[in-house]
């Protein structure tokens, strides 16, 4: 089941057909980057004036652990390497950009994202929660919103529109790779490539399963009491078969997750530049 509405199915639509599209298509607006580096993967995102998704890149990377950046410049080439992409498909100009980092993470690791932006040629117009830039694209006024990347499960519980606070755990995607990997005797890559098989997830369920629950515990401890009235999923890990239906039965809340939830944070960190660009027309 699905509780994103029409208008995020479409932008989300929109933005996987702007990263399929290979033809180079001339842009000459405004350009807002949202820079989304995770631990699995850095994603690159340009939106209109308008909050439409112009063109975006997804990468396999390893510069970031448990939240944290571990590889300086190896972000930053990445992320030049991306917005060099974008800028050959649209040959637009550099202009304003935002990144994302986990909850709880703003002391220095704000500071360092900012620094990989910069050395990108970018303008950098601000650093928000993960969690927040989802809600962007969701559009949520209550419920609990749940990053799950992969090295991290971000939480923020939001009512009447606004975060009512944000927090981070150290559990994610990584965790269900060195589960795998253990229980198979490969190696942690071998178990990433299994993992992302949708004929195997079925089988990798039992195996993984005790690390959702951890997620799930993670979840239910952040409410503080205060169950919130719906829990939606993003991030590349949750789109593992079964996740979200699992985490409604260990929680009891009704669970939903977007289709493409790998991309929901990366657009909403384009629509949160947008804004704090001055943006006139947000459409999402």
């Amino acid at each position: 089941m699905c509780g994103s509405t029409m208008k995020t199915s479409k932008l989300l639509e929109q933005l996987n057909w702007a990263i399929q599209a290979p033809e180079e298509k001339p842009y000459s607006g405004d350009v807002f980057w949202g820079i989304d580096i995770g631990t699995a993967n850095v994603v690159t995102v340009a939106a209109d004036r308008g909050g439409r998704p112009l063109a975006g890149i997804v990468t396999p990377a390893k510069v970031t652990k448990e939240g944290l950046i571990v590889d300086y410049i190896g972000a930053v080439e990445m992320v030049k390497k991306q917005v060099g992409h974008i800028q050959k498909k649209l040959h637009c100009s550099l202009s304003a950009a935002m990144s994302a980092i986990p909850p709880g993470t703003e002391k220095g690791n704000g500071r360092i994202t900012a620094n990989i932006l910069e050395a990108a040629g970018l303008d950098v117009v601000g650093i928000i929660d993960e969690p927040e830039a989802a809600s962007l694209v969701l559009g949520i006024e209550n419920g609990a919103i749940v990053d799950v990347g992969g090295g991290t499960t971000g939480i923020s519980v939001i009512k009447e529109g606004r975060v009512l606070y944000s927090e981070d755990e150290a559990t994610g995607g990584f965790q269900f790779d060195l589960v795998i990997a253990g229980h198979f005797g490969i190696s942690v890559e071998q178990a990433e490539e299994l993992k992302k098989k949708g004929a195997e997830q079925g089988r990798l369920y039992p195996v993984i399963r005790p690390v959702m629950e951890k997620v799930a515990s993670i979840m239910e401890k952040s409410f503080r009491g205060q169950r919130p009235a719906a829990i939606y999923l993003v991030g590349g890990a949750c789109a593992f078969q079964g996740f979200s239906d699992f985490i409604y039965k260990y929680t009891g809340i009704p669970t939903y997750i977007p289709q493409y939830p790998l991309l929901v944070t990366p657009m909403g960190i384009a629509l949160a530049c947008a804004r704090a660009a001055g943006a006139e027309e947000i459409t999402a």
